[in-house]
């Protein structure tokens, strides 16, 4: 029974290998069709070998491991090192093929004059009459020579023929036909009253790899993507192209994006570490208050300071950018009555980063009361009391015995929550979105945008199209920090483990 079942899983499964495969294949997907291939051929291997048993179990976790964190990682760096983006999504033989489509009108074979009839099934019939008399029957792209008389003439009079108001209101009808008058040239519709006979712009040569301009004889070579005259014209659209470190090079060496760059980097920074401290700062102060044996209503005060940890961050953070708005915000309205003005918090940089830490405190000192809370309670309470026999105070006490073996629970926790902050996204966008900008950045670079964000417009905001080369080699740059910090959580990690030894 367990082989029946192995043999249809595997049937069903070879069947949408195939199916898809010939997908790949007409798509002219290569080599994601030999990578397929491969995972096809390593599924039977696993799943017929008796040898590659254990592999069973692991085949699906390291699926998805490949499909969701290898495949976008390899994708970002290939996507980092081309031009994708606004005005480069298209292939390079896609560009050609459209390039080699533009017509221009060819003034000296002069002007076709036309009669239009619409037949029982609401098909359109031409009858062209030449600059020399010569007449043309038109229908369905192509074009018949006929003469005076002729039969083929005789049948348009049962079709209706079209009058100058009906041609008015099917000009688009029309204008999106064409009728090969030869092998190069065609006929289109140049105006309401006449057809004009239009030639190929360019033509491309394989050979030299160059477009050459058949009207004005200028040859167009392929330069970072686009096809690009001598003195600089580039012909749109341009083309996907790998072109190696230039993002990376344009992030260090163009002041117009390194500028910003920079000043969104040194703000990530600032904005994590601030994030970090408050929230620590005002969550351990918290934690320390509700240890307290003798405070009163403990747990309500603990119910209630949990409050903003449960309320959905996005729907906090839309709260609180109604309460910091100028003119109807709750806050600037309590302003103005007692100090006389308001600030413009959503305005001013300064004053939208300390909106920004004011919200992030308000979102994450719950989460770091809890875990200090949690901690506080698990050292030993007769510490303090040979502390207090030694004569230390208390601030002596907080320093060199609940501060050491806090950090032992706590140090890595404010590691992850720096690296947290280092890509929060949701806060920075829904309260901000990077606002208000950078003056004067070619990028759409704000002065509250933090590297993820900034990653974000980058790729679906420039108001000059998107730069999906750009934004991934911004991402690496966030992957590589990101890393390092992690690195960093296991070092520092073993360190405070040294820590709880020697305490």
């Amino acid at each position: 029974m367990a082989k029946l079942v192995k043999g249809v899983f595997l049937g069903i499964l070879n069947v949408v290998f195939i199916w898809t495969a010939l997908f790949l294949y007409s798509s002219e997907a290569y080599l994601v069709l030999v990578l397929l291939l491969l995972g096809a051929a390593l599924v039977n291997f696993v799943f017929i070998s008796e040898r590659a048993y254990p592999y069973r179990y692991l085949l699906p976790a390291a699926f998805f491991m490949i499909l969701l964190v290898v495949y976008p990682i390899v994708y970002t760096v290939y996507v980092s090192v081309t031009n994708y983006g606004t005005g480069n999504i298209l292939t390079k033989e896609q560009v050609i093929t459209q390039l080699q489509e533009r017509r221009i009108l060819d003034a000296e074979a002069g002007n076709y004059t036309y009669q239009a009839y619409r037949d029982g099934e609401g098909q359109l019939w031409f009858v062209f009459t030449g600059p020399q008399g010569e007449l043309l029957l038109g229908h369905a792209g192509e074009l018949t020579p006929v003469q005076e008389g002729d039969a083929r003439l005789a049948r348009l009079a049962e079709f209706t023929e079209l009058a100058r108001a009906d041609l008015v209101r099917a000009t688009n009808e029309i204008s999106a036909l064409s009728f090969a008058l030869d092998e190069a040239r065609q006929l289109q519709m140049r105006n309401i009253n006449y057809f004009g006979v239009y030639r190929p712009q360019y033509q491309y040569s394989r050979e030299r790899d160059e477009l050459l301009d058949l009207e004005s004889g200028i040859i167009y070579q392929p330069v970072l993507g686009y096809f690009q005259a001598p003195d600089g014209t580039r012909l749109t659209p341009g083309f996907r192209e790998i072109i190696g470190f230039h993002n990376f090079s344009k992030l260090l060496t163009n002041p117009q994006v390194t500028g910003p760059f920079i000043r969104v980097f040194i703000w990530t920074v600032q904005w994590a570490l601030l994030s970090v401290a408050t929230t620590f700062s005002v969550g351990l102060f918290l934690a320390i208050l509700l240890n307290d044996p003798h405070l009163r209503l403990r747990r309500f005060y603990r119910s209630v300071l949990i409050l903003p940890y449960a309320v959905p961050a996005f729907i906090s953070a839309l709260i609180w950018r109604g309460l910091f708005h100028t003119e109807l915000g709750v806050i600037n309205r309590v302003l103005q009555a007692t100090i006389g003005s308001g600030v413009p918090w959503l305005q001013d940089p300064v004053w939208a980063k300390v909106a920004l830490v004011i919200l992030n405190l308000w979102l994450g000192f719950p989460y770091m009361m809890i875990v200090c809370l949690g901690a506080l309670q698990s050292i030993d309470v007769e510490m303090y009391e040979a502390a207090l026999v030694d004569g230390a105070s208390s601030w002596q006490q907080f320093r060199h015995i609940t501060l050491p073996l806090l950090m032992v629970s706590v140090g890595p926790l404010l590691i992850s929550s720096f690296s947290f902050n280092f890509n929060n996204f949701s806060v920075i966008y829904l309260l901000t979105r990077g606002r208000p900008p950078i003056v004067g950045a070619q990028t759409p670079a704000g002065h509250t945008d933090i590297l993820i964000s900034y990653t974000y417009r980058l790729a679906f905001e420039s108001g000059r199209g998107v730069d999906y080369g750009l934004a991934s080699a911004v991402t690496l740059v966030i992957f590589l920090i990101t890393g390092a910090i992690t690195f960093f959580n296991f070092r520092f990690t073993g360190a405070l483990e040294e820590v709880r030894k020697n305490v």
